[in-house]
Order: structure tokens, then sequence, then C-alpha cells
């Protein structure tokens, strides 16, 4: 923050998100690697800061890059068949002294509470147990991965109790069968059983990378199932880089209606996801991230807080909140996350023509292509209609309506009603667009 009133915008901005999120339940997949980073402090303190605004979470970590320590250690070599461990009954041992070792890392971590540090006064209950009955894996083509399993079922009636008393539940990749044994599981699979399980608001999985990126290094601010479904069959020989993505596919796919990926090596990567309109990383969604709909009464308040601005620059006529309630049905929005980031209003006219006003688009999302999404709903609305042109009159945004295929018209064009109404001193340029 560069001064305290951007601290004091930021802290109103993010207020909707804290209600919004209060109560919700988040499972959070913790990569072994994030627990050996430098921002793994700041990663515990923002999970603290969650749990303080009242958010449920279960903290499923990996421990891989510490097992593969141990492993040597013991003098044992790591072996894989594909994404799979290979795991002995000689290695059990060493393999949950591993993750034993992480576990007993991240609830010290969310046990501290010194004075002057942002744990300070948070007094964390942890709460963990056999919550993953487990089954072996099997022979797969030949190999038998001995106790390396899969879940076989999430205790979720044990998992709301402790969430219910306001704790953080941690779970680790170890699961146990009803005869005893101990097998080794894929953190990212346990991560997605018990989101399925406990239908969870969201999963958040943290990355080696800031998020998913295409081809050409854009980083992807969401994806939808498809184009995630997409995705991971171009990487489907890439386990490292599309386990956290193949997390969230699966998430989604089992009606967890979001799914985050963002980095453990950025500070503050979980507050930025979580409480800013932007995010940080890549969500994956089930639903319309961002959707055109018409505009009804409850949307006065936001139209007037985009609109104000373009009016006091003179690129929009004046409206009262009284006049935009009466012609509220008239407007087409672009919202997100409950904020309307994009408006266009049409007009009927009698001759069968129709206006096109209050274009106006967000000030932090122009150049998106999100006013021509409006415009597009415009035109097909004036279509269903059956208006054979619209026209728009504008002082500062010729060149953009010129550039969707509206021509230059003179004050004649108009239809009678709105001639007469013509405002010399703003001297409005006009330009129509004939509907096929």
């Amino acid at each position: 923050m560069s001064n305290n009133q951007d601290y004091v915008n930021w802290f109103r901005q993010s207020s909707p998100y804290i209600n919004a999120h209060r109560g919700k339940t988040f499972v959070v997949m913790l990569p072994g690697a994030a627990m050996m980073d430098d921002n793994f402090a700041n990663i515990i303190h923002d999970i603290a800061t969650l749990n303080s605004l009242g958010v449920r979470l279960v903290l499923v970590h990996g421990a891989r890059p510490q097992i593969d320590a141990r492993l040597q250690l013991d003098k044992h070599q790591s072996r894989f068949f594909q994404q799979w461990r290979v795991t002995d009954a000689d290695e059990v041992a060493g393999v949950s002294q591993a993750i034993g070792e992480v576990r007993f890392s991240i609830e010290a971590a969310l046990s501290t509470g010194l004075p002057n540090s942002p744990m300070h006064g948070a007094h964390i209950r942890v709460s963990g147990g056999n919550f993953v009955t487990a089954k072996p894996m099997g022979v797969i083509n030949g190999v038998d991965l001995q106790h390396t399993g899969k879940v076989r079922r999430v205790d979720n009636q044990s998992l709301h109790q402790a969430l219910d008393g306001q704790a953080i539940v941690v779970v680790s990749p170890l699961g146990y069968s009803p005869t005893g044994e101990i097998f080794n599981l894929c953190f990212a699979e346990v991560a997605t059983e018990v989101a399925k399980a406990l239908q969870a608001d969201k999963l958040i999985a943290f990355s080696s990378e800031t998020g998913f990126f295409n081809r050409d290094g854009e980083l992807l601010r969401q994806l939808s199932m498809s184009e995630c479904g997409e995705q991971l069959q171009r990487l489907k020989n890439d386990h490292e880089k599309s386990q956290s993505l193949q997390a969230c596919y699966q998430a989604c796919q089992n009606g967890i209606p979001r799914a985050q990926i963002i980095s453990y090596r950025q500070d503050g990567a979980l507050l930025q996801e979580l409480f800013t309109r932007d995010g940080s990383g890549t969500l994956v969604h089930t639903d319309h991230y961002e959707y055109v709909r018409q505009a009804t009464i409850d949307d006065v308040g936001g139209l007037l807080e985009l609109i104000e601005p373009l009016e006091q620059q003179g690129a929009l006529v004046r409206r009262s909140r009284e006049l935009l309630e009466a012609e509220i049905n008239q407007f087409t929005i672009l919202e997100k996350d409950g904020a309307i980031l994009a408006c266009a209003a049409l007009y009927p006219a009698a001759d069968g023509s129709a206006e096109l006003a209050c274009v106006a688009t967000h000030p932090n999302y122009q150049k998106g292509g999100r006013a021509g999404l409006v415009l597009e709903a415009i035109e097909s609305e004036a279509r269903r209609q059956n208006l054979r042109e619209i026209f728009v009159l504008t002082t500062q945004t010729a060149h953009w309506f010129i550039e969707r295929g509206f021509v230059a018209a003179s004050l004649e064009r108009l239809p009678a009603e709105k001639k007469n109404l013509y405002n010399f001193q703003r001297n409005s340029k006009i330009f129509v667009k004939t509907l096929a």
C-alpha cells in the first residue's frame, strides 16, 4: 500500500468477499515443496487470517521431496511407475516418518502466537485423525505398487465435527485400511476426495507457478471445464505441470463450483485470490464467471457507481437515480462476482430504430472486450424486437463504434422524437448501424 488511504480503500473493497467467504468450506492443497519455500511462513499467516475470518479450512499437504530425502537417508531408491511412487514394505516406515514430520511442522507453525507477529492472539486449534480409509492400488500393467494406495472412503462426519469446532483440519497423504495397513496416497487425490465428501465451496491448489499458462506464456485467469479438459489433454504426459490443474478439474466435476491454482512462492497470493476481484492465479469454474444479463432494480446502485465517473467527465449524459430506476429494464450489464463491469441501454423508437445509450466499462476492465460482449447482447435483443437499425450519440468514443460496424450519419437520420431533443451544446456525433 502506498499510503493509508490505499489501505482503507482496499479494506473496503475486500468487505464483500469477507462476507461471502464467512462460513464457507475451503480445501487447500499444499505440496511438500511449499513447506521448503521461503514464503511458507507467510502462507501459514494467511491461512490463520482466513480462520479468523470464519472460513472453514481443511489443509491437505503433500510430502514428495521430504519422502525422497528420507528414503535417500535410509539408503532406499525412490521408484516411480508413471505418476505413482512404488512403496514397498521396507519403505513404509520412512514414508510415514517423512509425512509425519511435515504434518508436525504445519501444526507447529499454526500454533505460534508470538507478540508483534501476524499469529499473535490467533489461538488456532488444529485437528487431525484417521479421516481417510484407503485401499491398495494393486498391480497396474504388471507393476505391483504395494503400499501405494488410493482413497476408499472419507469420514466427512468427523471432518464436519472438527470444522464446526472452528478447528483447521490437517489431512496427511496417508490412509489406513480396515486390516490396519498403512498406504501412501497421492495428496492431490486426497484433496479432491475430501472436497467431494464435504461438498466444499472451493478447492485451492498451491503450485510452483502463478497459475496456468497457455503456449504463449500468458497467464489464463479463468478456465471453463471444457477449456480445462483441453489443457489437460495437451499436458497428459507432463504430470508435474498438470497435477494441480487435474485436481481442480476433478473437483469441479464432482460438484465443487470453483477451484483455484495459485503460487506458493508469491507472498499474499492466497489473500489476493480470495479478496480481490481479479485474484492472483487461475480459476477453474463450472458456472459463467463473467456473464451478460438484463439489469434489475437491484443493480441501480452498481450502475450509478459505474457511470457517475463518466458523467463527470462529460462522456455520458447525467442520469438521476430516479430516472435509472424507471429505465432499468432498458439496461444490459456484464457482471463478475456481483460487480457490474460494463453496461449499455437500448431505447426503441416509434420508427423501428433504437438508440444505444450509456455504453460504459469500468476503468480497470477496459480493453478486455467486455463492452463488445454487451453490445452483442444489445444487438441480439434489437433483432429479436425486429428493429431495423440502432443509432448512438457519442462525444468521445467515435472510433470504437466505427470499428464495430457503425457509420457516421446526419441529424436528419434520427427519429423525430430524438431529433427534437438533440443537444446542440454537447455537439454529439451520430452513428448508425443497420441490423441484418
